[in-house]
């Protein structure tokens, strides 16, 4: 076929023909590529950002005296990944200006909310003259959360290191998490190296951040590190800090495999990958390791080091941080936290992490009843990569099966439902957030309580005590603000612990609250009252004796499970009336009357009525005797009546994402989630 040959001609001809259009730019068959990059584009700018792609990396070269692990600490919004990326820059991990700011953030979720969810690890190598000799250094850095739900990754995080960087902001000094960081990072024994960062802002006022460190930590400002990650001012003074301040893991070489398994994530290809420390001994390609936990024995697939993608190294020695690859396929196999050690040796396990102490509980149930897998199979994923949730299985009367998990705050809970939809593409229904209660009912027993629904309703048993969990909160706040913050935690039924002034413009503050009341819209609250200045912390107390109740909500008569939640008595009558009215705004009329009540066992404290749609059957009466007319309204109330007794009330998703935003300030694209609602006939089936 000659024509198909000169068409091959004329597409090889015009393939390798080159147009200049401007200066030091090209373009062949209309894909435009630099004239000083021969290589091209390429569709992941990551890959690209390597120092030598095809270099092998020699671990050996590494004892562990040239071994620092480290870690970035600091309140919400401080610098730490802004920081992270110039050190990447800086050691020639990545390539300034390419990729994404903010290099570590990886999830779609921090890269929307501007927050850090997960903390991340990399590896970096870095030359530095010590002592008139230059020595290469393999450094490990892992960025960390800041906000208070995720102080369980940062715990995790600081067990593979031996020192940390505390970054504070320069003009907004010490705040809530900053101090409950650096306390984490101090009851590890880690060497702490002060960082203030973002010195280039004009309200900046390193002196005053200073004497804050000094008078709340006891750090001498002598060893403050002053910097600005923006513009890279004074970064050339971090890395020598962390080589000479930190001292180099202490683990033995010569001893037996004991590795820590720190984080892990499901791939579609190689199944579970597992982030690790190597406290002794060595690892290598094809070696056999068993797990403490559960026994089982895997064989090494692949092994490297985070540089930061993932990059085979061939083994890993002690000291050094990296990723297993060992054809675990069940997500239930890889627990945080557990020892791995070379099969046929006997190891003492390392201490592992203290465990996460759920605070909110939610059910979570599949938008269409059918989709019940799906969601099982994406939480089942998802809790590899977030180790701090807990799933049971339980099922509602309205919404059918699903999930109950804990969480450990509000923000945690929002980034998971958030995470399941955009990773997994699940469309969720959640109930309103509760706390556990301990209850004691006269038969002697006592019963932890995280489901409103499995409050019991006999009437045979009443209940003699009920306790409720507190946190200790701390809040820093300026001082003008100072009257309007104790009238809000008085409100919210809070303690006052502790009250002094950091310097002349800040207060520290310290109060036992109900962990309830934190639950409900209080950030908000007290971010509102201090015009956005005030920073919050909080940690798990004891739980104290309350008054507190079932709160049922009723559509026509028929108790809705889902929407059920435990209040103290005395803001029950508040909350109750909120609920209905927001269920009112959001329940569309039917051809019945539609009763919403909010009660208390057999009491209802509150009621609203949607009233039926109907038809104006005396539309075709032109006059004539009244009776006619009466006989026509009777006729169609009979009718009304008969459809209320058989008839479905529709609830739409809506509706409990309204119910939600009572109890959560949620994203706005929250409540315009893909999905159906639930239908709620007279007898109570969904």
């Amino acid at each position: 076929m000659p024509y198909l040959s000169k068409a091959s001609k004329a597409i090889h001809v015009v393939a390798n023909r080159t147009y200049r259009i401007r200066p030091n730019h090209h373009y062949r068959l209309g894909l435009p590529y630099s004239g000083s990059n021969e290589r091209g584009f390429c569709s992941n700018p990551r890959n690209s950002n390597r120092k030598d792609e095809n270099s092998v990396i020699d671990l050996s070269q590494y004892p562990t005296d040239k071994i620092r692990n480290f870690s970035i600490i600091a309140h919400v919004d401080h610098g730490k990944s802004t920081l992270a990326d110039r050190l990447l820059e800086l050691t020639g991990t990545i390539k300034r200006g390419h990729g994404m700011p903010q290099y570590l953030d990886k999830l779609q979720v921090e890269r929307e909310r501007g927050i850090t969810v997960k903390a991340q690890t990399a590896t970096m190598f870095y030359n530095y003259n010590l002592k008139d000799s230059n020595t290469n250094y393999l450094l490990n850095l892992i960025d960390t959360p800041g906000h208070v739900d995720f102080s369980y990754e940062v715990s995790r995080s600081l067990a593979a290191c031996q020192g940390a960087l505390l970054v504070v902001d320069a003009a907004q000094g010490v705040q809530a998490q900053t101090v409950a960081n650096f306390y984490l990072a101090f009851e590890s024994n880690l060497a702490i190296i002060p960082v203030i960062n973002k010195i280039d802002q004009p309200t900046a006022d390193p002196d005053r951040v200073k004497e804050q460190l000094k008078s709340m930590f006891d750090l001498d400002p002598s060893d403050v590190l002053l910097t600005s990650a923006k513009t890279g001012q004074g970064l050339e003074h971090i890395l020598p800090a962390v080589i000479e301040r930190i001292p180099s893991p202490p683990g033995k070489s010569d001893s037996n495999l004991r590795m820590f398994l720190l984080d892990s994530y499901h791939d579609e290809y190689k199944g579970v990958i597992c982030h690790v420390a190597i406290v002794d001994g060595s690892l290598r390609k094809g070696d056999k390791f068993s797990s403490v936990a559960t026994g089982q024995s895997y064989e090494v697939m692949d092994v490297g080091i985070m540089h930061p993608e993932l990059r085979s190294t061939g083994f890993l020695l002690t000291g050094q941080v990296g990723y297993v690859v060992s054809g675990m396929r069940s997500t239930k196999e890889a627990r945080v936290g557990d020892t791995l050690f070379h099969s046929r040796t006997t190891v003492e396990p390392l201490p592992g992490f203290k465990p996460a102490k759920h605070m909110v509980f939610s059910g979570l149930y599949p938008a269409d009843g059918s989709d019940f897998e799906a969601l099982s199979n994406a939480i089942e994923k998802l809790t590899c990569n977030d180790a701090s949730v807990s799933v049971a299985r339980e099922s509602s009367t309205a919404l059918g099966l699903g999930f109950r998990c804990g969480f450990l705050g509000l923000l945690h809970m929002d980034v998971f439902h958030q995470r399941l939809e955009q990773e997994h593409g699940t469309h969720i229904i959640s109930t309103v957030p509760t706390v556990p209660y301990i209850f004691e009912y006269s038969d002697g027993s006592k019963v932890e309580v995280q489901n409103p629904g499995a409050f019991t309703a006999d009437p045979k048993i009443r209940i003699l005590a009920s306790w409720e969990p507190t946190v200790l909160a701390t809040i820093i706040i300026p001082s003008e603000y100072v009257g309007a913050v104790i009238n809000l935690c008085s409100e919210r039924r809070g303690e006052q612990l502790e009250y002094s002034f950091i310097d002349s413009q800040r207060a520290f503050m310290k109060y036992r609250i109900p962990l309830r009341e934190i639950v409900v819209d209080f950030y908000n609250e007290l971010k509102s009252i201090t015009s956005g200045y005030a920073s919050f912390d909080y940690e798990d107390s004891e739980y104290v004796a309350s008054d507190v109740v079932k709160l049922d909500i009723l559509l026509n008569g028929q108790p809705v499970d889902a929407m059920a939640t435990i209040v103290h008595k005395l803001k029950a009558q508040r909350v109750g009336r909120e609920l209905v009215d927001k269920l009112k705004k959001y329940i569309d009329r039917q051809m019945f009357e539609i009763t919403i009540q909010a009660a208390i066992g057999s009491k209802v404290i509150a009621r609203e009525t949607i009233s039926a749609m109907r038809k104006n059957v005396l539309a075709k009466c032109y006059g004539g005797d009244v009776t006619r007319k009466k006989k026509l309204l009777e006729k169609q109330k009979e009718g009304k009546k008969r459809m209320k007794r058989v008839g479905s009330v529709d609830i739409p998703q809506e509706a409990f994402h309204a119910i939600l935003k009572g109890f959560l300030n949620l994203d706005p694209r929250y409540s315009t989630r893909a999905g159906h609602g639930l239908t709620l006939n007279q007898s109570g089936i969904g």
